[in-house]
């Protein structure tokens, strides 16, 4: 059975906010998340990702106050991350409300995190985040920390197959290369990660029209196509995408 293709939008919490920038500066509110994402769920979006921006200690009662309120409106998977450190920040998440949960940097820190969250809370509410960014030098796609900000000495495409290794039971992958430049997706990438893993990949970079992401699924054997601006600000309404979508052949849910 083929899976249906999904449609993510990405919303980002700052101080219990949706905030919208460039290069994670210049952040500007544009919105609550609960109407957010009941807006969201209205259109047709397949399942939610929030990323707790700040993610400090101090706020992340915010996000779980998010995530409880949320989780109480709507009833589309909701995925969610942003400096979880420990299996008591995936459990706390989890009964919040989350669905799933997705770990970056310290995963990369410290895999066994990974390891462990798959086998309290199953695989399926695990989801390894990478950011990766073409190396032309080593001729790799390498991965990054902190927010996009440290590189580290991982190849994107072995990392991701570790990653499955440990248990994740999904990859939210985000090319640094084509965020915020809405001139497509990493096809490339997404490729090289599709023939290396074979759990569900959630492509994030890069969308700026309808095309992007009609070449995203007709290319490669991605599942799931993540934006965040475009839906936001009503360049791209979901509807729309999906009519296209499913016109040109895509397993799509309308």
């Amino acid at each position: 059975m083929t899976l249906a293709k999904r449609i993510v939008p990405a919303l980002d919490i700052k101080n219990g906010k949706v905030v919208k920038g460039v290069n994670f500066i210049n952040l500007r509110e544009v919105g609550d998340p609960v109407e957010s994402a009941k807006a969201y769920q209205a259109s047709g979006a397949d399942e939610i990702v929030f990323l707790d921006i700040t993610a400090t200690l101090e706020e992340r009662d915010t996000i779980m106050s998010v995530v409880d309120a949320v989780s109480k409106e709507v009833f589309i998977p909701l995925t969610v991350g942003g400096g979880i450190r420990t299996t008591e920040d995936m459990s706390r998440l989890i009964k919040a409300g989350a669905d799933k949960v997705f770990v970056n940097s310290e995963a990369v820190k410290n895999p066994d995190l990974i390891t462990s969250g798959a086998k309290i809370f199953g695989s399926q509410a695990i989801v390894g985040a990478i950011d990766a960014k073409w190396d032309n030098t080593a001729g790799i796609y390498r991965v990054y920390v902190a927010g996009g900000s440290k590189p580290t000495a991982l190849d994107a495409v072995e990392w991701a197959s570790e990653l499955v290794s440990r248990g994740v039971g999904e990859l939210l992958v985000t090319s640094m290369d084509a965020d915020g430049t809405k001139k497509g997706y990493d096809i490339q990438l997404y490729s090289q990660l599709a023939e290396a893993v074979d759990v569900p990949i959630v492509a994030s970079g890069g969308a700026g029209a309808i095309k992007d992401f009609t070449e995203l699924f007709e290319q490669t054997n991605i599942d799931a196509a993540l934006a965040a601006s475009v839906f936001h600000f009503g360049e791209i309404k979901i509807p729309d995408l999906k009519k296209v979508l499913k016109s040109e052949g895509a397993e799509i849910r309308i």
